[in-house]
């Protein structure tokens, strides 16, 4: 399948899914007598955060988990713990033969001597030096492999991670689409509300004036400032632009797609701040409506990109 593209600022961008940060991953694995285990969760996060749990003797891991990591996501609180067990012979037993044989002699004569009970075994192999635990060694390049073999399967965890993500991102970018139409549909409505005619604009600009002069003697000076006051509040035609701005930007970021949750939380803060400013100026029923309806989608909206990575 050939992939979208979209081009921005004269630039030719190829089109990357969006993904959510939310997300959880469970890869099991084995090496020689070694079994383990990673679970990979994900949740949001300003920015890319991990928390990391590894069983003793695997540390050397934690800067190449970090570093792949770093290179698999780009936002999220993350969790990454890894279990590891070692099946079969882990350690080796070796009794002293030659000296529990020259203690039990000794102390089973000392025993008839005194008429005392002969030693028992369990109570000779508790005598220190009488039973050696060894534990089971590893060469170097064994250890190495083991270690290869764990982080792969961090690996595997971190794509079953990203394909989560990138599932929940494509239901987002469907929800997200569906906001800005529906913003984009507000506007449209805005921009033909008969109040914003230029006849009923200067109709109502007129009769401001008039009131103020029959209010109070101004000065033309003073006249003058009020009748720019009175056009710069009936006139949202900035507003409009900036929200019609906004939705080309936001349409934009979602075609490119990858990381631009940011960028979209930024865009949302825009968009709110014209919906009140188009409600703060609004000379009609109509208007207000369409500022208040506004305000919600947009809330709506940002409140899906917190989830975007």
């Amino acid at each position: 399948m050939k992939r979208a593209s979209v081009t921005t600022a004269g630039r030719h961008l190829a089109a990357a899914p969006l993904a959510s940060m939310t997300g959880f991953s469970r890869v099991a694995g084995s090496h020689g007598a070694w079994r383990f285990g990673w679970e990979v969760r994900a949740v949001n996060g300003k920015g890319l955060d991990l928390r990391l749990r590894l069983p003793p003797g695997f540390e050397a891991l934690e800067a190449d988990v970090r570093a792949h990591t770093g290179q698999a996501l780009s936002r999220g609180s993350v969790s990454a713990t890894l279990s590891a067990t070692r099946e079969g012979e882990a350690s080796t037993v070796r009794v002293n033969q030659s000296a529990l044989e020259a203690l039990f002699r000794a102390v089973s004569d000392s025993a008839r001597r005194l008429g005392a009970p002969a030693p028992t075994l369990d109570a000779l192999l508790a005598v220190k030096g009488m039973v050696e635990i060894a534990e089971a060694e590893e060469s170097e390049d064994e250890r190495r492999a083991l270690i290869g073999a764990v982080l792969s399967a961090f690996d595997q965890a971190l794509a079953e991670l990203g394909a989560m993500r990138a599932r929940e991102g494509r239901a987002l970018h469907g929800v997200l689409s569906e906001r800005l139409d529906a913003i984009a549909s507000l506007v449209f409505r805005a921009e033909r509300l008969p109040e914003r005619s230029p006849e009923q604009v200067k109709a109502r600009i007129a009769d401001q004036v008039r009131v103020l002069m029959e209010a109070a003697n101004l000065d033309p000076d003073r006249l003058h400032q009020e009748a720019v006051l009175a056009v710069t509040k009936a006139d949202v035609r900035e507003e409009l632009d900036r929200l019609a701005a906004h939705l080309s930007a936001a349409r934009d970021l979602l075609a490119v797609g990858g990381p631009v949750g940011r960028k979209l939380d930024f865009l949302a803060q825009e968009f709110n701040r014209e919906a009140n400013t188009l409600c703060s100026k609004s000379n009609s029923v109509a208007l207000t409506q369409i500022g208040l309806d506004l305000k919600l989608l947009v809330d709506q909206f940002r409140e899906q990109i917190q989830n975007l990575e």
